[in-house]
């Protein structure tokens, strides 16, 4: 039966792994987890904190400082940006990438201030979020050849617009992206189009807001800029009242020039953002769901809880630590397999161990005290048994006589009603005064006292249960037997014993029961079944009477001899059950014990 629960188990945990594992796959395989799993990126980007600035892209914003100095319309008239592009041709830039839009004509003059500019810089990158060849860049392709401009798609990916966050950078939008136009100027040949594939790459940003190295429109204006040799010039407008800001994977509110800046440097570098291998995140999502199901089937109870707490701390560590490495690794797949994992493997346990236990609690409760039942199970080991200890401990034999007798007389159902009766009344007082019944063997009790847990009073309970059995309980059954019409009143025999007992549960898979075996037990036993020879209810052992840590008023019987001993055996009962049989010790003159 126990081998069949166990198989049970062992399946029910498996398929517990296999859902958990399977749905955080789908998970991560569909965009049931997309938008929790983006989010967790832009939290990787908080923890890895601001890195060092490009070296080699620099931004030229149109900022409030521009525009206050300016005193000029928007858009700006076009010979400011001619002007613009005349000093940074002039400064050594390397890539002139201009994300403000030149679509329709304005007036002669600054159109022509723009296309002369233009025609002096060959090159320059004119973004533009039209769709369609050229997207309407300097009014037509003819133009554009003369003039040697390279239009490009300012637009980001869809998926980024709609939920407003820029994370990605996709190849081409109709137009090549304007990022991936000025990192081929810049790197004089094409970019490797699958790095773009799926959603697109990943942007590397360096930072929040502000981290990209921006100078001002009009200090390049004025001829105040430095350090522009060789560098790739995102030229764009960065004060918020032109409604060019964004929210990013690195945060709330960077200009549009800025995240281009961000993208550019992200393809210079070869893109040092990359998603996880395939094969990697199944991996991660499939440990994170078959390991506490996997521990659970090795470790009974709650033992298995460590493993989903520990995974709940590697996974988001391992995948900052990857993510810092340059690999993003999912988050919320596997999160979700742990907490399917978990919740499941806890329902298995609770209708499995948990249950078990307490059913197994309920058992024990019936036979050891109710304050004691809870330490006596955490000792049971995974297979819920008790194993096999040796304690100091004193063992009790009660024998109730004169039933026999009375039950051959009797109705089946009253001898179980009068059996019933006895032992409920004999066992309560052994509970109560600590001690664990071992069994019943038809009218008589075993108990002991110091096991399963140990006991130093062990001794001193054993008597006062043994008296509160003799004096009280066997009058209140005997006044319950008259009224129920049985006129002779039942007599006991009791026998304490103490000294090592080895105790623990005792049987096969199917069935099992606690028991207490050894020479102490033997010895309790071949007591109480002198107790009618003795001439007194109680018989306890000198080994008993040694043990007692308190003053009880004890009377010596003599010295008995017990079967299978070689030696006799110093035996005592209580001051006011003395009778037939007393003889005097002559080794003790006290009539009390004194305190152990």
């Amino acid at each position: 039966m126990r081998a069949r629960r166990h198989r049970q188990r062992a399946l029910l945990l498996a398929a517990v792994g296999l859902l958990a594992a399977g749905i955080g796959i789908v998970s991560w395989a569909t965009p049931l987890a997309r938008r929790v799993e983006l989010s967790s990126v832009d939290a990787r980007f908080d923890v890895r904190g601001k890195q060092k600035p490009p070296a080699d892209v620099v931004v030229v914003g149109l900022d409030a400082k521009s525009l206050a100095q300016l005193k000029a319309p928007i858009p700006l008239p076009r010979h400011f940006h001619a002007e613009v592009i005349d000093r940074l041709r002039k400064a050594g830039a390397k890539v002139i990438a201009y994300d403000f839009q030149f679509t329709n004509p304005t007036d002669q003059d600054n159109d022509g201030a723009l296309l002369d500019s233009l025609a002096r810089t060959p090159g320059v990158i004119l973004g533009t979020t039209l769709i369609g060849p050229g997207g309407g860049v300097l009014g037509s392709p003819k133009a554009r050849a003369a003039l040697h401009v390279i239009p490009a798609s300012t637009a980001f990916p869809p998926r980024a617009q709609r939920h407003q966050v820029f994370r990605r950078i996709v190849y081409a939008n109709g137009l090549e992206s304007f990022a991936v136009a000025a990192a081929e100027k810049a790197l004089g040949h094409p970019v490797d189009r699958s790095k773009f594939a799926g959603d697109g790459a990943w942007i590397d940003f360096a930072g929040p807001a502000g981290t990209v190295r921006t100078i001002s429109f009009i200090d390049v204006l004025n001829g105040k800029a430095t350090g522009l040799g060789g560098k790739v010039v995102v030229v764009g407008a960065t004060d918020p009242i032109i409604q060019d800001v964004h929210s990013t994977s690195a945060g709330a509110g960077m200009p549009g020039p800025e995240i281009q800046a961000n993208a550019i440097a992200t393809i210079l570098r070869n893109f040092p953002l990359q998603t996880a291998a395939g094969w990697l995140s199944v991996l991660m999502i499939a440990i994170a769901g078959i390991a506490t199901p996997a521990g659970a089937i090795r470790w009974h109870g709650l033992k298995w809880l460590p493993i989903p707490i520990a995974l709940a701390i590697a996974i988001p560590v391992i995948a900052q630590l990857a993510f810092n490495g340059g690999t993003i690794l999912p988050v919320a797949a596997p999160g979700l397999a742990l907490i399917v994992s978990f919740l499941g493997t806890l329902a298995v346990a609770y209708w499995t161990d948990i249950r078990e236990r307490r059913r197994l609690r309920a058992t024990f409760a019936r036979f050891v005290p109710p304050q004691v039942v809870d330490d006596v199970i955490a000792q049971a080991d995974d297979d819920l048994r008790l194993g096999g200890t040796q304690l100091e401990s004193t063992v009790m034999f009660s024998d109730l006589r004169g039933f026999t007798s009375v039950a051959e007389h009797l109705p089946a159902e009253e001898v179980i009603e009068i059996l019933n009766r006895y032992l409920t009344e004999m066992s309560d007082a052994i509970l109560e005064h600590g001690g664990t019944v071992v069994s019943y063997m038809g009218d008589g009790i075993m108990a002991v006292f110091g096991a399963p847990l140990a006991q130093e009073d062990h001794a001193d309970r054993a008597l006062a249960a043994a008296t509160d059995m003799l004096h009280t309980r066997l009058a209140r059954f005997n006044a319950w037997a008259a009224e129920h019409g049985i006129s002779e009143p039942f007599r006991m025999g009791i026998g304490l014993n103490s000294g090592p007992v080895m105790s623990g549960n005792v049987g096969s898979a199917k069935r099992l029961e606690y028991t207490a075996i050894g020479d102490t037990t033997n010895t309790a036993s071949r007591l109480e079944g002198m107790t009618k020879e003795a001439g007194c209810p109680l018989l306890v052992s000198d080994t008993t009477k040694a043990a007692l840590q308190n003053s009880h008023e004890l009377a010596f019987v003599g010295e008995l001899e017990i079967r299978g001993r070689t030696n006799t055996l110093k035996a005592w009962t209580l001051q006011n059950d003395s009778g037939a049989g007393q003889t005097a010790d002559p080794a003790a003159s006290e009539e009390t014990t004194p305190s152990a």
